[in-house]
């Protein structure tokens, strides 16, 4: 996987594409949230995915990435911006309006074009 297509990603995701980004996941693909969620597999990802778009739109900026043969590094922003009211979200209660802003670190494990492993930890 290229830098190119890793920014592909980020773009659709941002985009909520969810058939453009969940193609860079592998089938069993493992995902961690920092402590707060793992999921495990493609469609996994994509339907909690999916239930935080319905309420909250979230934009990552890229701020470092570093390219590696078997994965990627990225230190990121994300905004977070409630569009709709969710009170019981097992991240955090939010409201619509509510802004968040966090940095994190993620780590990407690849095999050939897809993501077999994804590692997030909040950094500030």
């Amino acid at each position: 996987m290229t830098r190119e297509d890793f920014e592909s990603y980020i773009a659709a995701f941002n985009a909520n594409d969810f058939e453009g980004f969940s193609k860079f996941y592998a089938d069993d693909v493992d995902f961690t949230l920092g402590g707060r969620k793992h999921i495990v597999g493609r469609q996994g990802i994509v339907d909690f995915y999916r239930g935080v778009k319905d309420h909250i739109r979230e934009e990552l900026t890229i701020l470092d990435l570093l390219v590696a043969p078997e994965g990627f590094c990225m230190h990121n922003r994300t905004v977070f911006t409630t569009i709709k009211d969710w009170p019981d979200f097992e991240l955090w209660p939010t409201k619509a309006g509510d802004v968040r802003e966090i940095e994190s670190i993620i780590l990407y494990r690849t095999q050939g074009d897809r993501f077999v492993s994804i590692k997030s930890a909040r950094f500030k």
